[in-house]
């Protein structure tokens, strides 16, 4: 299981690489070797599989919002979880980056068969993946399809 926080991502500025920050996801306390080689196998193929082999060797600070936002997942994503959770994820991204996240985490789900629990009031952008919709204000609102959602 992962977590994926809500982020203001302007917040995020200090001097640590893309790469850094990914691999944090998979750090292992009062353990040496720090890496092993299937993390460092993980990390291949989470960065493949969001397309950010060209700014892993960046600072954090210098990436754009969508940038930081796909290193945060990435770090995430690194165990290989089966469930991530993920607290409004388009948080300060603007609408195209928005719609490519979803994307990104529609074909995990579908492609890799991880769960994804997100809480979001983005619900228009989730039209074309017509996920399952629980509504919670106190108690569950509704519990079911996409389609059938009627922003009760």
């Amino acid at each position: 299981m992962s977590y994926l926080a809500q982020t203001n991502l302007k917040d995020i500025d200090f001097p640590a690489t893309a790469r850094e920050i990914i691999m944090t996801g998979c750090q292992k306390h009062n353990k040496i070797p720090f890496y092993t080689k299937s993390d460092k196998e993980s990390f291949k193929n989470v960065v493949h599989n969001l397309m950010i082999e060209d700014i892993i060797n960046k600072k954090i600070g210098d990436l754009s919002g969508g940038q930081k936002q796909r290193v945060l997942l990435a770090r995430s994503l690194i165990r290989n979880p089966k469930v991530i959770i993920l607290d409004e994820p388009q948080t300060g991204l603007d609408i195209n980056i928005t719609r490519e996240l979803y994307k990104i985490l529609e074909k995990l789900n579908k492609e890799k068969n991880v769960t994804i629990i997100m809480a979001t009031h983005d619900l228009d952008e989730l039209e074309s993946i017509k996920p399952r919709i629980i509504c919670i204000a106190k108690n569950i609102k509704y519990d079911g399809k996409f389609e059938e959602w009627k922003g009760l």
